[in-house]
């Protein structure tokens, strides 16, 4: 054991990577020829010497031999190690893979084993704003490379420590960059409504934290989100609140998003809109919110055949099917079934009469559409009210 931890203080000292990669590796020389506890020992000796030798890092991370040593070793330690050096070696790899190499998702697999504690006593105890800080950068990690299960594991965390914050006033990039991130993450996970509204308060943050092209970024991703979300009333008050944002006109000057003010303003007031007004719309989404869902449909088709279908609502009692299929743009049948869908999960009032081929909607001002509004609104304050205090 004294040899081993001779010869890594002197290889370390002299940036000798071939005998540290002989030692932490296989063979009768190697750590691998003591006990267990003894290898633990040895990764710690190793790991705090190397982050407290001067020179040795971060010069030694451009070697993959290197590399490798390191990251077998953070596998292999006591239940300590002084002075948390294993956190710190995390935190150096981390900001090496990100800023020389580009590699996100390992920097964040390697972030992720930092070890936080909430003991006062232990090396490894960890402010709130500490702990949100790791997991934030995880989640932001995650989602450059497109993993959004893992980014939102992450996010997820964040939120649960981002609340103990004791003087949140002191840290709002951070709390800003959890409140990003965790909005980034529902749009990839296509919940479009909840994204949408997360935009939006971002949008109208201090342009003293948040520079003022960035929060028009923001105001047009939740025009964006809310052109995307499922049809019904929590989507209208959404569509409400970015309408009436004084700022939305700007979203005009803006390549990515200057289609954005027009559709929002349309389905806000419940007009058709047609085919040849969404191609340049559909040209700026992203990826996942392109993807075509379980009946055939993109999730902007889907949204804007909804939203048609509403319309239709507001201008006629009733219709005959295959008079709604060429508003829709669809075949009858799927018209139908559309039509269907709606009327099932409440988005629609009304009923069909399948053997005369016809919709009929039912009035805003029934008791029945009265006592459904009420409801609805209700639900709606208390999601907001849910919302405001996670996002606290």
């Amino acid at each position: 054991m004294d040899r081993f931890t001779q010869t890594i203080d002197s290889a370390v000292q002299a940036k000798d990577y071939s005998t540290l990669a002989q030692i932490f590796s296989f063979g009768p020389d190697s750590w691998q020829s003591v006990g267990q506890g003894e290898q633990r020992s040895l990764a710690a000796h190793f790991i705090k010497t190397a982050v407290a030798a001067p020179g040795f890092l971060p010069a030694a991370f451009s070697s993959g031999q290197m590399m490798h040593v390191m990251l077998e070793t953070l596998g292999h330690l006591p239940s300590t190690v002084d002075g948390a050096a294993d956190n710190k070696l995390r935190q150096m790899i981390f900001d090496y893979k990100v800023n020389e190499e580009g590699e996100y998702s390992e920097a964040a697999r390697v972030l992720a084993g930092t070890r936080m504690e909430d003991n006062h006593d232990s090396v490894y105890f960890m402010k709130p704003e500490e702990k949100c800080d790791v997991y934030v950068k995880i989640a932001e990690c995650f989602l450059e490379e497109d993993e959004i299960v893992e980014s939102d594991s992450a996010v997820t965390k964040a939120g649960l420590v981002v609340e103990s914050i004791a003087k949140p006033e002191e840290h709002m990039t951070l709390i800003l960059r959890y409140k990003s991130t965790y909005a980034r993450v529902l749009d990839s996970n296509r919940k479009f409504l909840q994204a949408a509204s997360r935009y939006h308060d971002l949008s109208q943050s201090s342009t003293e934290l948040i520079r003022a092209e960035d929060l028009l970024g923001m105001l047009g991703r939740a025009a964006t989100c809310a052109i995307l979300a499922p049809s019904g009333p929590q989507r209208q008050r959404v569509l409400g609140h970015i309408y009436k944002d004084d700022r939305l006109s700007q979203l005009d000057g803006i390549p990515q998003f200057e289609t954005q003010s027009v559709i929002l303003s349309k389905m806000y007031k419940y007009h058709i809109l047609r085919p040849e007004e969404l191609k340049k719309f559909e040209s700026s989404l992203q990826p996942h919110q392109k993807a075509v869902m379980g009946d055939g449909l993109t999730i902007m088709e889907r949204g804007v055949v909804e939203h048609n279908m509403i319309s239709v609502s507001k201008i006629y009692d009733s219709i005959y099917v295959s008079e709604l299929a060429l508003f829709l743009g669809v075949n009858p049948d799927k018209a139908e079934k559309i039509a269907a869908r709606m009327i099932m999960d409440g988005s629609l009032a009304g009923s069909i009469d399948q053997v005369e081929g016809l919709l009929e909607f039912q009035s805003e001002d029934s008791d029945q559409m009265a006592w459904d509004k009420a409801i609805s609104n209700f639900c709606e304050g208390l999601n907001e009210v849910t919302d405001a205090i996670r996002a606290l």
